[in-house]
């Protein structure tokens, strides 16, 4: 991986990290196990792969920064963040990343959590 690339990983994992500050503690708390997890794993991918792990999590930093936006204007109102998948998404992941996503599922919605989880909004990019 090129220095630049590792800089870029550097301050988007930092960045992601600073975002999660906003949401309410269960959720920074699960947030913050799974994008630790997450650039772990995925320190030795290959350029292809790493670039588009970059993409992704440079748009989920984009939504959560505006949904932070959004919970801050907003006060009286229970913050929501999230968004759905698109099929065509779910349809690119392989079995072990299906794996995943329906653990996080079932940790986020566990009862008595801080926050909801969104059905559909788009983010406002």
């Amino acid at each position: 991986m090129s220095a630049l690339h590792v800089s870029r990983v550097r301050a988007l994992y930092r960045r992601i990290l600073l975002l999660h500050r906003v949401l309410p503690p269960d959720l920074k708390d699960l947030g913050d196990r799974y994008v630790k997890d997450e650039f772990r794993r995925h320190k030795t991918a290959g350029s292809k792969e790493a670039e588009r792990f970059l993409q992704e999590w440079e748009a989920y930093a984009a939504v959560l920064w505006q949904q932070a936006n959004e919970s801050r204007q907003n006060s009286t109102e229970k913050a929501c963040f999230g968004i759905s998948l698109p099929e065509e998404k779910l349809n690119d992941f392989r079995d072990e990343q299906i794996g995943q996503l329906q653990e996080l599922m079932q940790e986020a919605t566990k009862p008595n959590r801080q926050f909801n989880i969104t059905e559909s909004r788009k983010p406002k990019l």
